[in-house]
């Protein structure tokens, strides 16, 4: 499984995120260092995807 890499300026990713899932609040993309998994369980409950999706989505933006 593929490690969430958070690359460049997450406030850059959280922006792309709230525009493609536009029920995001800035609470749910709230990035904490070593808690990465905590983020991605919270942006599982919001759009229903996959951890692996969400994770491989994130690093390509």
């Amino acid at each position: 499984m593929n490690k969430l890499e958070i690359k460049g300026n997450w406030n850059v990713i959280k922006g792309k995120l709230k525009q493609k899932y536009g029920n995001l609040t800035d609470n749910d993309l709230t990035f904490i260092e070593g808690k990465e998994d905590e983020l991605i369980g919270r942006l599982q409950a919001r759009t229903g995807r996959e951890k692996q999706e969400l994770i491989d989505e994130i690093n390509k933006i």
